[in-house]
């Protein structure tokens, strides 16, 4: 029973994480596909990968961290808080090595997105009524 009332009380905090979620991943791949006709595929690819190196982390971090709510398990929430910004971290880090060791990144490209992706949910509010 604790387990069932525990995720209703998290619903509202993981629906607007995924919102959060998906408005960036629309925006990285309008971001993308305009690259791709001004500068060309090596750019539209920087672009796709920064804006993925963000999201898949947050992804990750908004599952982990909306697993528990409600007084009774504050422990949890706290823990899986946490252990999500830690797996978040390491998550980016492992991205952005995989990124710079088998991608031919375009710098400026590459971090504008990462960058864009990242304030990304400090804008949503005043941009898209969620």
């Amino acid at each position: 029973m604790a387990l069932i009332l525990n995720n209703a009380l998290a619903k509202p905090g993981k629906q607007f994480a995924f919102k959060q979620i998906l408005i960036s991943i629309m925006i990285v791949l309008i971001c993308s596909v305009a690259t791709y006709f001004i500068w060309g595929l090596s750019y539209a690819i920087s672009v796709l990968a920064g804006g993925a190196i963000s999201i898949i982390p947050n992804f990750v971090f908004a599952h982990k961290a909306f697993k528990y709510a409600g007084a009774r398990s504050s422990e949890k929430v706290l823990d899986s808080f946490y252990s999500g910004e830690k797996l978040k971290i390491v998550l980016t880090a492992v991205l952005f090595a995989l990124a710079f060791k088998f991608l031919a990144i375009e710098p400026i490209a590459f971090f504008s997105s990462f960058c864009v992706v990242v304030a990304l949910p400090l804008l949503t509010p005043f941009l898209f009524k969620l």
